[in-house]
Order: structure tokens, then C-alpha cells, then sequence
């Protein structure tokens, strides 16, 4: 884990993957972000095993970006939230802020972040959507995933979830001793506590290239924001069985009545049809709900690296770069 250096106050984090087309874009609107602060402020690129040039392009850009920067770049693709782990234990500031290369969330989230951090208003800020400029599919399943998540799982999430945040070194060091495969970092970040504030801001519409958020990855968010969270899922298995027993119960008064009064003469249909629908639909569900936890704790305890780094190369500002 990176300590804080003499010079350093902020670091920014960006992890990076199929961003080649936002690149220009991307730096140009960071240097005139950086360009507002008093304080000495680095760049961290994680490039998350992207496929395209986005590594290429950097690499040549940081050289000559007149701001410190750090450009990481994993072995293969480890997913956006241990990207972000890989960032911030290089981060270097003392105050750290996440946000993505695409630059939907505004810039100005930044500012507003460091701001409440530096005059110690908080220890964490999140930014949370007042709008998002996506189309309407998105915007209602989004809707209600949170809906359900702030409902049964922690109310203290915001009504449109959480895509960027900023943290002093505090929080930052008790987020990275937190080792769990298939989790939330957003989610743990709400487990740690701390003194929060909220910015709310307008998502923006994505410019350049497509979104590498796809159905697959949503779904697999989704379930590691429930399962590493809460006992929900242990808790709909009882109250199913408890369900289906008195439903049990009562059809199986219904049957027995009707082979007591001879309506039904098919030998044994009664005890076989109770226990095809009792047990067969009980053992079906229960194990596709255990198996997930016993998936987890199996991921948990093969001890391995969350992310593995193959470059790490430090940008001096206009002074060339250096290799580790």
C-alpha cells in the first residue's frame, strides 16, 4: 500500500478499459481540472487489461502531461472495482478521489469531493444521481434494483446507487484491509461507516465509445451487492419453507380427504405427489441459494491476488517517467 508522500495532497483514480476513444477528451478535461487546485494533485490510470489502445495512448500522452501521474496496467481484465483497489493503494495524496474515463460524471464532483474532505466535513463523499441521461430501459431497471437494495439490504444507499466517491487516507486504508472476492466496493465502503456527505450531480450522456457495463456484469453486481451483505437470501429460504409447509399442509388435508372418500383409487398418487411437490421444490431452490454462499466461501479461502499488476511507471510532470 502506497504511503502519503511530501507534495502529494490528492490523487485521483481512473480505471481504465475500452476507453480508447474518451482518451483526449479524457486528459484534456483532467488537465483543466487539475489546473483549479492549489494543491499538488496526481493522476492514477489503471488500464483494467483493455483490449485497445488505451494503454498505447496514455502512455505516449503522460510524458509530456505537465501534472504527476501513475499509469498501472493489470495482466488481464479483473473487473472495474479491484481496478480501483489497484489505484488507490498507489495513490500517493492523502486525500483520494475514484471516477471513470468516461466522463459522464462531471469533473466539477471533484472539486465539490475534495472541498468537504479538506475542510473536514467528511471522512467519505459519494456523488448521487439526480439524473441520468440513459435510455428509459436502463434508467427503470436501475430504479428498481435500488429501490428493492435500500429497501432489504442497507437504506442507507441513495435512491440511484453510487458510481464515484472521494476518501481521506482513513478510510481508504480500512477499505483496502478489507480482502473479499465477488464483492461490492461501494457496498463496503457503506459497511465501513465513517462521517459521509452526499453531492448530488447529472449523469451525462456517454460521447465516445460504447459502455463496457453489459447485462452480464450488472447481473454479477447485483448479486455480490446482496449476497456479501445481507442474510435476504437465507432469510426467503425459510420463509418459503415455512410457506410451503402450510400450503403442504392444508392440499394435503384436501388429498387425504379425497382418498378417504374413495375419489382418489391410483395407489400411492397421494404420498407421491405431496413429496415431489414439497421436497422436489424445496431441494431445487434451497440449493441454488446455498450454493451461492458456499461459492463465496470457497472464492474467500483460495487466498488469491484480487489483481495482479505487470507495469507500474511514475510521470513526473514534463519530466519523462520511471519504471518500477
Amino acid at each position: 500500500m502506497a504511503k502519503h508522500v511530501a507534495g502529494v495532497h490528492q490523487s485521483i483514480v481512473i480505471p481504465v478499459y475500452r476507453n480508447e476513444a474518451n482518451i483526449p477528451a479524457l486528459l484534456a478535461a483532467l488537465e483543466e481540472l487539475l489546473g483549479s487546485f492549489s494543491r499538488r494533485t496526481e493522476m492514477v490510470f489503471v488500464i483494467d487489461g483493455s483490449p485497445d489502445r488505451s494503454y498505447e495512448l496514455l502512455h505516449a500522452r503522460l510524458s509530456s502531461f505537465p501534472y504527476p501521474t501513475q499509469l498501472i496496467r493489470h495482466s488481464r481484465n479483473f473487473g472495474s472495482f479491484q481496478a480501483t483497489r489497484t489505484g488507490m493503494e498507489a495513490a500517493r495524496g492523502e486525500l483520494i478521489a475514484v471516477m471513470a474515463a468516461d466522463l459522464q460524471e462531471p469533473t466539477e464532483l471533484i472539486v465539490k469531493f475534495f472541498a468537504l474532505l479538506d475542510a473536514g466535513e467528511a471522512d467519505v463523499a459519494f456523488g448521487t444521481r439526480e439524473h441520468r441521461d440513459d435510455p428509459w430501459i436502463s434508467r427503470f431497471l436501475s430504479a428498481v434494483f435500488w429501490s428493492l437494495y435500500r429497501r432489504f439490504v442497507n437504506r442507507d444507499m441513495p435512491a440511484g446507487g453510487v458510481d464515484c466517491f472521494a476518501c481521506n487516507r482513513m478510510v481508504s486504508q480500512a477499505l483496502l484491509s478489507i480482502h473479499e472476492a465477488n464483492s461490492s466496493l461501494v457496498a463496503q465502503l457503506f459497511w465501513l461507516g465513517f462521517r459521509r456527505r452526499f453531492v448530488p450531480y447529472a449523469r451525462h450522456r456517454r460521447e465516445m465509445g460504447k459502455s463496457a457495463w453489459t447485462f452480464g456484469k450488472r447481473l454479477r453486481y447485483m448479486l455480490d451487492s446482496i449476497i456479501s451483505f445481507t442474510d435476504l437470501p437465507i432469510m426467503a429460504i425459510l420463509w418459503t419453507g415455512l410457506l410451503s409447509f402450510c400450503g403442504a399442509a392444508i392440499y394435503s388435508v384436501v388429498l387425504l380427504r379425497a382418498w378417504f372418500y374413495h375419489q382418489i383409487t391410483v395407489p400411492g398418487y397421494t404420498a407421491t405427489i405431496l413429496t415431489v411437490i414439497l421436497l422436489g421444490s424445496l431441494i431445487l431452490f434451497t440449493q441454488g441459494l446455498i450454493g451461492l454462499y458456499v461459492w463465496r466461501a470457497f472464492e474467500n479461502t483460495k487466498h488469491r491476488p484480487l489483481s495482479l499488476v505487470s507495469s507500474h511507471e511514475t510521470f513526473k510532470a514534463g519530466a519523462g517517467r520511471s519504471k518500477r
